[in-house]
């Protein structure tokens, strides 16, 4: 009973959320992460990828999003949002229709793109993948966020 309970929570759970390879929360709907980094008073990081198909995003998520250092900054100072594009994976109508909406209200043109929005969803930064691992990236990020004030 006890798993079952569980894993109905986790179903529920998953609406909202999906977590990469190592453990780490990626939100998936727009609207709830904007709520969530105005309440916290936190940037959002926008991940627009192919996770099944594009190859520097593979990479940028192993090199980076499931490395310990990126999660442990993250979970301080982001809300982490997961807009996906995949070819062989199954999205929900309403998924599709929301990141493909955002797609072309921030001009995304490829994959990976990473956007930084401030805690009011003011797009602060546009960038994508970058070579030097977890805390080279966690470095930019930082950097990104000091420029902006």
């Amino acid at each position: 009973m006890r798993n079952i309970l569980l894993l109905s929570f986790l179903s529920i759970f998953g609406l909202h959320t999906a977590f990469s390879a190592e453990g780490g929360v990626w939100m998936t709907d727009f609207e709830a992460a904007q709520a969530k980094a105005a309440a916290e008073q936190k940037p959002m990081l926008l991940d627009f990828t192919g996770s099944d198909w594009c190859g520097w995003c593979i990479k940028l998520d192993k090199e980076v999003f499931s490395q310990e250092a990126f999660q442990n900054y993250a979970a301080e100072a982001l809300v982490l949002v997961e807009l996906d594009f995949p070819r062989g994976k199954d999205q929900s109508a309403e998924l599709k229709a929301q990141n493909k909406a955002l797609a072309e209200k921030y001009g995304i043109r490829g994959f990976p793109t990473i956007l930084i929005l401030s805690p009011e969803g003011e797009l602060i930064e546009k960038t994508g993948y970058r070579r030097g691992g977890a805390e080279s990236y966690v470095e930019h990020i930082m950097g990104i966020l000091a420029s902006a004030g």
